[in-house]
C-alpha cells in the first residue's frame, strides 16, 4: 500500500510539459534576436506556473526591442559601419543568458532532474528564425518609413560628364531643372575633369536646397568656406526665380555643419 501511493506521488510530479533550456535560451537569442528569448522565458515561466513574471518578461522584451530600435538609427553611420555585426547579437546573448541562470536556472534543473522533457532544437532554430524575421521586418518597416518621410525613398540620380559627377534628387524635381543644376555647376567649374563630385538635391518650395559633402573645419573656418559662397553666389546668378541654397554636410546628410544662402 506504501508502494503504491509512493508510486502514484512520484508518478504526479513528473513535469508533463516541455521547456527551453539554458542553451537553447542562448543559441535562439543570438540567432533570433531579443524577441526570441521573451518568448522562451515567459513560455518557461508559464509552466513554472509563474503568469506574473511570464507578463513582466514580454514588457521587458518589448522596451529591449524598442531600445535596439534606438541604437540602430541614431548611431551615426561614421560609427555604426565599424561596429562588426556580430556585436549586437552577443550583447543581447550574453544579457538573456544573465537573467536566464538568474531567474530560472534552478527551475530548469529542477524539471530535468524530475523527468521533465525540453523542446528540441528543430523548433528553437524554427522559433529563432521567425523571431529574426519579425524583427528585421520592424526595422526594416521604420527605415521606410522614416527615409519616405525624409523623401529620400523616393529619389533618382544621374551622372554627368567624364568624371561622372553625380546629382541625386527627389521626384519633385523634374529631369530638366537637374540638367539646369548640372549645366551651371559645369559652367561655374565646381563639375570639373579632376575629382568625381556628388550632391544631393531637394526643391523645397521654390528653392533649390543643394548638399554638398565636406570636411567638418569649414563649419568654423570663414576662409575655408568661401568658395562655397562665390559658388552659391555664382550659381544664383542662374536662378533667378529660385532661390539657391547650399548646406554643407559632414558624413550624412542630415550632419549639416553650414548652411549657405
Amino acid at each position: 500500500m506504501e508502494e503504491t501511493i509512493l508510486e502514484k506521488s512520484v508518478f504526479e510530479e513528473v513535469p508533463t510539459e516541455k521547456i527551453y533550456t539554458e542553451k537553447a535560451i542562448r543559441v535562439g537569442t543570438f540567432l533570433g534576436g531579443p524577441l526570441v528569448a521573451g518568448y522562451f522565458m515567459a513560455e518557461n515561466f508559464k509552466v513554472f506556473g509563474d503568469s506574473e513574471k511570464a507578463k513582466k518578461t514580454w514588457i521587458i522584451t518589448i522596451l529591449a526591442t524598442l531600445c535596439i530600435f534606438a541604437l540602430i538609427f541614431f548611431i551615426p553611420e561614421n560609427i555604426s559601419d565599424k561596429i562588426p555585426n556580430i556585436v549586437f547579437p552577443l550583447i543581447y546573448m550574453s544579457i538573456a543568458a544573465y537573467y536566464t541562470k538568474l531567474y530560472q536556472e534552478k527551475q530548469i534543473n529542477e524539471h530535468i532532474e524530475n523527468g521533465g522533457e525540453h523542446f528540441n532544437w528543430g523548433r528553437t532554430i524554427v522559433i529563432s528564425i521567425i523571431g529574426i524575421s519579425i524583427l528585421l521586418g520592424a526595422v526594416f518597416s521604420a527605415y521606410f518609413l522614416t527615409e519616405t518621410a525624409n523623401g529620400r525613398l523616393t529619389e533618382s540620380t544621374k551622372t554627368y560628364g567624364a568624371m561622372k559627377h553625380e546629382i541625386a534628387y527627389q521626384n519633385n524635381i523634374n529631369e530638366n531643372e537637374v540638367d539646369k543644376i548640372a549645366e551651371v555647376f559645369q559652367k561655374t567649374t565646381f563639375f570639373d575633369d579632376a575629382i568625381t563630385k556628388y550632391v544631393y538635391l531637394e526643391k523645397i518650395n521654390n528653392n533649390y536646397e543643394i548638399s554638398i559633402s565636406c570636411n567638418e573645419s569649414v563649419k568654423d573656418d570663414v576662409i575655408g568656406s568661401q568658395p562655397f559662397v562665390d559658388l552659391r553666389n555664382d550659381m544664383q546668378k542662374f536662378f533667378p526665380d529660385n532661390k539657391i541654397i547650399f548646406k554643407l554636410v559632414v558624413d550624412d546628410l542630415n550632419n549639416v555643419v553650414k548652411r549657405i544662402e
